[in-house]
């Protein structure tokens, strides 16, 4: 009965994902809150680009009021002033427009470079999302493949104590033999709960960079065939540095910065704004008879069309001064892509470099682990004759166990740098 339950229950729990590189990458780019804090400030730019078109057109109100005068007023009606009680109702509406400001259209401008570049920060925000995430998961599954490697030293060294106590039993080996491989033990044991240990924190460091706070996933490597790369086109780190997000980005913000200095020097140039004025009012001695409101309201229409010029003169050197600050900004904006082509240019030569030597080590452990796993067979056929002691033995199986684990270690390093690459090369 407690078996049927058990397998009840495991029927119904749902079985733990395991994802592949690509879904972790896929996952990240479009669900980490830095991604989407990038696709709020795409929304906002939209948002300021209608805002300053929007300036472009009249602004207009309307109104009512209702008052009441008293003591020495002026009489609407007769616009004679005296010592009147007196109600003065006023229906108005009016529209107010800036015919020509140069500042306007630049801000259009403006907004739609801000808008592209917010678009390159998106993809950047993506691109180092995914750079965490591929450190991250490589991070991950060389610790998981140690701790596999220990538990397999861990279960061939007990099974060769339980094989050595009997032939010590038979008197076919020395007491020693199980005092050696006993003391082997103990260390392999202290080495996996480190091994262990560092497994854990890396998938918590893993699922941290996919931004997933349950630990509800399991991850798994694709048997994915070495690629390679032209490293030794000469064009190679400037193809991959020009369409890259960050310096596109850094790009985009330099035009604002020169934008900005067009909009400070609009400051100099004359504004031309219009107006239009309609109203209407009803107006009444308190206590006393008065035309009726409709026949007041006709009576009292007004409508007043203005237009004003506004020229610039002196403005206590504030313009001068926003003129040259923006300047100073788009100095201060190119030394900014300085410092991220210098970036992007490290970065991209070090997974350059790390690739190179990942490769030529892997080839290297291919033939490495090949003369490993031959010793091992020859030893294991000497240990099984007694033509070998233990100790002996036990070294020439940890180091096989340790070149499959250096062989899978270093393919994995060829796979990172890739990934790495391709995060690079995919630009925007």
């Amino acid at each position: 009965m407690k078996k049927l339950f058990f397998l009840l229950i495991i029927n119904i729990l749902p079985a733990q994902q395991s994802w592949t590189l690509k879904q972790c990458l896929d996952y990240a780019s479009a669900n980490h809150p830095l991604v989407k804090q990038s696709s709020v400030n795409i929304q906002k730019n939209d948002r300021q680009i209608s805002a300053a078109k929007g300036m472009l057109l009249p602004s207009v109100y309307a109104g009512v009021s209702h008052n009441y005068s008293f003591g020495s007023t002026i009489d609407q009606t007769t616009n004679q002033r005296g010592s009147l009680n007196t109600q003065y109702d006023q229906v108005y509406a009016q529209a107010d427009w800036e015919l020509m400001n140069w500042r306007n259209y630049l801000n259009i401008s403006l907004s739609k470079i801000n808008k592209e570049s917010s678009t390159f920060k998106m993809k950047q925000a993506q691109n180092e999302v995914k750079l965490n995430v591929i450190t991250m998961f490589f991070n991950y599954q060389n610790n998981k493949s140690w701790l596999g490697v220990l538990e397999t030293q861990i279960s061939g060294i007990e099974d060769q104590i339980k094989r050595t106590e009997k032939e010590v039993e038979i008197g076919n080996r020395p007491k020693s033999d199980v005092y050696d491989i006993k003391a082997n033990l103990g260390t392999l044991q202290e080495q996996w709960v480190t091994a262990k240990n560092s497994r854990d924190l890396s998938k918590i460091n893993l699922l941290n960079a996919l931004a997933i706070t349950k630990d509800s996933l399991d991850f798994k490597m694709e048997d994915d065939v070495l690629a390679s790369s032209n490293f030794n086109d000469a064009d190679f780190v400037q193809n991959l540095l020009e369409k890259n997000p960050a310096y596109q980005s850094v790009q985009t913000e330099i035009k604002a910065h020169q934008k900005n200095v067009a909009i400070a020097r609009s400051a100099y140039l004359p504004t031309l704004n219009g107006s239009y004025n309609w109203s209407s009012f009803y107006s009444k001695t308190l206590g006393e008879s008065a035309d009726a409101f409709s026949d007041q309201f006709k009576r009292n229409k007004n409508q007043q069309v203005g237009f004003g010029l506004n020229i610039p003169i002196f403005n206590k050197l504030q313009v001068k001064n926003n003129v040259e600050i923006a300047k100073l900004n788009v100095i201060n904006s190119n030394y900014d892509k300085e410092i991220v082509i210098n970036d992007l240019t490290k970065s991209i030569n070090s997974i350059k470099a790390q690739f190179q030597n990942s490769e030529e080590k892997y080839t290297l452990l291919v033939a490495n682990f090949e003369n490993q796993k031959l010793s091992f067979q020859k030893s294991e056929e000497k240990y099984k004759e007694g033509l070998m002691d233990a100790y002996t033995f036990f070294v020439v199986r940890n180091n096989w166990l340790q070149a499959n684990y250096n062989l899978i270690n270093s393919k994995n390093e060829v796979m990172q740098q890739t990934e790495l690459l391709k995060v690079f090369e995919s630009g925007f």
